[in-house]
């Protein structure tokens, strides 16, 4: 297999590990923190994970470890989307049971938590490690979304982890898998299996967030990558001096992934979902919003800009979210059949002015052709709208676009508006980690290994201190269970992993909002330029704008 020169120098780069982790595993020792509750309905959770609840943080620092000496025999999924940095996750766990005892033994599961209840594995050596050190991508076992909750999979897992003398698993996903792993973890100790489960934070989305994990691996790689991408548009955008550029950017749930790109990069607009719901903006309060920085760009002779939408922008939307709601409930069971056998989109129309409020109604007609087809084209499984495939940065472009042209009507706007699109998502999710989550997935692979060794179980790894060198980093873990409360899932109420929105009083945003308005009217672009491996630290070695200044 041919190799890229990058990839071969990547090959040698040794990740950096938190200063109390450098000692060698003989001297890592536990301090034990206070004992964790979880961030919300405290009774329900308690008595859902009555065997792993309440345990205590813990740290590790430099100390004789005094671990129960015994072979390890531990395995590994990689669940849900990407993040760069997964690989190394894997590498440091390899790297922490090697050094423990050579006669420890590491399996891969394939394909995510399938390969759990598939008993599709391989083990793993030297040899094949080594070739994915550094490098992005889930290829090493692949990944996916296979949901372990009910009682007949976990005790198809504890018979292929009995078979195989497994010790311990670990989970590396994101807060859905996290949760799977929370439960997984009660399921073994309720049944005395001898095994442990750790988690590993990971998404790009930055989501999986809050007062213990400063940042999920993956985000700081991809925001990069975004950023580059940005800024070269940004670029060209100034130089061509001719088009605005609307650019969607990942991250469904919340819009961490576009106000960080925006604080590296300076764009004229850039909407935050959280911003919008907070503040109840209706789709033509956020054209104008948007209309009005062209406007006031085009009164400099500056015809051109960058845009930045968040990919689940419109789910932050109320009036939208209602709409949404009422096309679910319009095409429930056999309506979607009526509605399909439809021979026109006039009838089809017809149909639609006739199954919804006229509130609603009034919001899909502002829509743009396109879009209003794409709401009843693109369903899910469940027959639901698939807000994730809506082009929101054509929507915005094109409700802009008949802003502007009304504008121009009635005489307040002479320029020209040129619009064109891109969508940032899967470009960022494989790419070469930077080195801060090269250092980082490792420190969290080689950690999750002292926790196991430890006999912790339900636990996450967690590398905290982040904005530090990585010789400041501190190491050690906390119970699944303190970031849990009860959702309403698919009609139950279930325990989950609390989603971290964009914090609205937080220093990434505030800091964002005290320049927008420059921004929004002066060309004031950043251009990041590409992720750097080979270098000065303050080059290679930074983190995201967004740690930067919540630790400042």
């Amino acid at each position: 297999m041919n190799k890229s020169p990058l990839q071969l120098a990547r090959y040698q780069y040794q990740p950096k590990l938190p200063g109390m982790l450098r000692n060698g595993i003989s001297e890592i020792c536990v301090k034990n923190g206070n004992p964790t509750e979880s961030v919300a309905d405290q009774e329900k959770i308690k008595a859902l994970f009555p065997n792993t609840y309440g345990k205590n943080e813990i740290t590790f620092q430099k100390g004789q470890n005094t671990s129960a000496a015994k072979k390890q025999v531990v395995g590994v999924i990689l669940s849900g989307g990407q993040a760069p940095g997964g690989h190394n996750v894997i590498c440091g766990l390899y790297d922490a049971l090697k050094a423990t005892d050579k006669e420890n033994v590491l399996y891969g599961f394939k394909g995510g938590p399938s390969g759990l209840l598939e008993n599709d594995y391989l083990i793993f050596d030297d040899e094949y490690i080594n070739a994915y050190r550094n490098t992005g991508g889930f290829d090493i076992i692949g990944s996916g979304r296979t949901k372990l909750e009910t009682e007949e999979q976990f005790a198809i897992v504890a018979e292929n982890c009995k078979n195989h003398g497994i010790t311990a698993l670990v989970i590396i996903g994101g807060d859905d898998s996290n949760t799977n792993a929370a439960v997984l973890a009660e399921y073994f100790a309720a049944n005395n299996t001898g095994v442990q489960v750790i988690g590993c934070p990971k998404t790009i989305d930055g989501d999986l967030k809050n007062e213990d994990i400063e940042c999920s691996f993956g985000f700081d790689t991809a925001t990069k990558t975004y950023a580059e991408i940005v800024g070269n548009i940004e670029r060209d955008a100034n130089s061509a001096k001719k088009y605005w550029h609307f650019v969607k950017v990942m991250g469904r749930s919340a819009s961490h992934v576009a106000l960080e790109t925006a604080l590296q990069t300076q764009p004229n607009i850039c909407l935050i979902g959280e911003e919008v719901a907070a503040k109840k903006m209706s789709l033509a309060q956020i054209t104008d919003y948007i209309a009005d920085s062209v406007a006031a760009r085009a009164a400099k002779g500056w015809n051109f800009g960058v845009a930045l939408i968040p990919e689940g922008i419109v789910e932050f939307v109320p009036e939208f979210s209602v709409l949404i709601a009422e096309i679910n409930e319009l095409l429930a069971g056999s309506k979607a059949d009526d509605f399909n056998a439809l021979p026109s989109w006039e009838e089809k129309y017809a149909f639609i002015q006739n199954g919804l409020t006229e509130a609603s109604m009034a919001v899909f007609a502002i829509l743009p052709q396109g879009i209003q087809q794409q709401l009843f084209l693109e369903r899910d499984p469940h027959g639901n709208v698939q807000v994730s495939l809506i082009e929101s940065e054509k929507l915005f472009s094109a409700m802009v676009k008949e802003n502007l042209a009304a504008r121009k009507a009635a005489g307040t706007y002479t320029g020209k508006f040129s619009p064109l699109h891109h969508f940032l998502g899967y470009e960022g999710r494989c790419a070469f980690p930077s080195n801060f989550d090269a250092d980082y997935c490792y420190s969290l692979g080689y950690n999750a290994f002292m926790l196991i060794q430890y006999g912790f179980n339900g636990y996450l790894s967690k590398v905290s201190n982040l904005s530090k060198p990585a010789e400041q980093w501190i190491a050690g873990g906390m119970p699944i269970t303190k970031m849990m409360n009860m959702e309403r899932r698919h009609g139950h109420d279930k325990p989950v992993i609390r989603k971290a929105l964009v914090e609205l009083e937080g220093k990434p945003f505030t800091f964002f909002a005290d320049n927008r308005e420059k921004w929004a009217e002066e060309t004031c672009y950043i251009y990041p330029g590409a992720i750097q491996y080979f270098g000065p630290t303050e080059v290679c070695d930074t983190t995201t704008r967004t740690l930067a200044l919540e630790k400042a």
